[in-house]
């Protein structure tokens, strides 16, 4: 399970950062060239290859170079294991909010 808990840490990380989360958010329409994708920002073309490199080591985006052009497109399933994670979360705690309505609800059944 290790293996898990770091590939999720590596995710979560890598989406902790809005620029990433943008860059995330302009490839879930295509694959854009490093160049597409830095338009949009006003930072280095280093600092934006370090953001796609978080990108890539978490698993979440792949990439081709065909000369001199790299490519980043983003991963199959690559949010799933973070959506899994989220949603295994979220029910014990839905259930412990129905439980509590459940209890603050007054009982309509009982005669006055």
């Amino acid at each position: 399970m290790p293996n898990y808990r770091d590939d999720l840490d590596r995710v979560f990380h890598a989406l902790s950062d809005p620029t990433r989360r943008a860059l995330i958010e302009r490839l879930v329409r295509g694959p854009a060239s490093v160049s597409e994708l830095a338009r949009p920002f006003e930072m280095a073309l280093p600092s934006l290859l370090q953001h796609l490199g978080v990108l890539e080591r978490a698993g979440l985006v792949t990439s081709t170079k065909v000369g001199r052009v790299r490519t980043f497109q983003l991963a199959v399933d690559a949010l799933t294991p973070g959506a899994d994670w989220i949603g295994r979360q979220r029910l014990p705690a839905e259930r412990r909010l129905d439980r509590l309505g459940d209890f603050l609800t007054p009982d309509n059944t009982k005669e006055n």
